[in-house]
């Protein structure tokens, strides 16, 4: 799996930069969504391989927030390109006319650049708010991977300014990301309705259906974890495990299949990159 991620995402990154032709909003989108699928692979793999196959099961405190702040930092990544792409569709599909107007590559390096910018003012506290805390209970994890939940539960200390903080990390950017993805599938359908051809909505909603299942292959897991944590009957650890394991697993793999599958023009780049 760690392998087709690579080969999969560098293949799409290196076929959009050098075809001119997909130098267009919908692409340089999923350039940045392969980025952030390699950047959670690289700093969940690793740590998985040493486990399953080595059987190392130790990390240091400083590796364990280190792997933390870049998990949590891809994972605010992703979903806040998955927002982006989803208002690129929603021009698309309502402004169709306007739509090299809207998106110009100016706009498309500020919605970056607001990514960047709003994904670290959010991040960067966390591991700082860690090093403040005194770990004298059990230091075994849940996960094969640090997460904050998971570390600030092994803590003696008084944890809940990291708890409050860590909510209000989660909802205002993964939470608020699929609010704005819901509305934006809500316009966009909206929109179609109002086509009058029965082919012409079926061409519109077609366009969408790659980035629904990004949207499904990310969003899903992360809930499905979330409701029974919380609302669940008490599963054996390795079902929790399991289906963590499958949230960072499955997208990095499955974005670039899905994408190729699903965009004939993908399909063409690469059969004559691969040709050539």
């Amino acid at each position: 799996m760690f392998l087709i991620t690579l080969v999969g995402n560098v293949s799409i990154m290196t076929i959009i930069w050098q075809e001119q032709t997909l130098h267009v909003p919908m692409y340089i989108f999923l350039v940045m969504l392969a980025i952030s699928d390699l950047g959670l692979s690289l700093f969940t793999f690793p740590t998985m391989l040493r486990i399953f196959w080595l059987n190392a099961r130790e990390l240091t405190f400083s590796a364990c927030f280190t792997q933390m702040f870049f998990i949590h930092t891809f994972q605010d990544f992703e979903s806040a390109i998955i927002l982006a792409m989803a208002f690129d569709f929603y021009v698309a599909i309502s402004h169709p006319l306007h739509y090299s107007s809207i998106l110009t590559n100016s706009i498309i390096a500020r919605i970056g650049l607001a990514i960047v910018v709003r994904t670290l003012t959010v991040q960067v506290p966390l591991p700082m708010l860690l090093r403040r805390l005194c770990f004298c209970r059990s230091n075994i994890l849940s996960h094969s991977y640090c997460l904050h939940p998971d570390i600030i539960k092994l803590s003696c200390s008084d944890t809940r300014t990291n708890s409050i903080f860590g909510l209000f990390v989660v909802l205002s950017t993964m939470g608020l990301d699929f609010l704005l993805i819901l509305l934006s599938y809500v316009l966009i359908l909206n929109t179609v309705l109002r086509i009058a051809s029965h082919g012409g909505r079926l061409k519109a909603l077609s366009t969408c259906i790659s980035h629904l299942c990004a949207v499904i292959l990310f969003f899903t897991p992360m809930i499905c974890l979330s409701m029974l944590h919380r609302f669940g009957p008490s599963l054996p650890s390795h079902v929790y495990v399991a289906m963590a394991n499958m949230h960072f697993l499955i997208p990095p793999v499955m974005n670039p299949i899905v994408y190729v599958v699903k965009t004939k023009q993908m399909q063409d780049k690469i059969l004559k990159f691969f040709i050539k």
